[in-house]
């Protein structure tokens, strides 16, 4: 598990916010984007957590 999350240089699909948050947790970033997507599916502020993370999360430099 990492200890800092951040936006990934590389393996970004939109803005690589799910890729920072797997790299965070240790998982696949496939599987945090299909939770991520499975997430949208019920009622909630999961596109605004997306954004919030995208402005706040640094880039991997």
């Amino acid at each position: 598990m990492a200890s800092t999350l951040v936006r990934p240089a590389n393996d970004r699909w939109i803005g690589g916010v799910c890729s920072g948050l797997a790299r965070r947790f240790g998982i696949s970033a496939n599987t945090m984007r299909l939770i991520f997507v499975v997430s949208c599916l019920l009622p909630g502020p999961q596109f605004l957590i997306y954004i919030v993370l995208w402005v706040l999360m640094p880039s991997e430099r």
